[in-house]
């Protein structure tokens, strides 16, 4: 038996189908943004890559989250 992926990783598969790029992408693009807080992330990707929210909510939460130890 395979474990589930839980949180935000969990919303990874349908990113990648639904726009189009590997997380990493995603990732790095995160990783070379100026902006360094949650929500002006979520905001951004929202706005100039029409991420909808949920989708760049788990990106940045991951993305954080693995750039913290966490």
């Amino acid at each position: 038996m395979t474990a589930s992926v839980k949180g935000p990783a969990s919303y990874f598969p349908s990113i990648e189908k639904k726009y189009g790029r590997p997380i990493t992408d995603w990732k790095e693009l995160i990783r070379t943004s100026p902006l360094t807080r949650h929500m002006e992330l979520v905001t951004w990707l929202k706005t100039e890559h029409r991420l909808g929210h949920g989708h760049a909510n788990a990106l940045v939460a991951h993305t954080l989250a693995e750039d913290s130890g966490k």
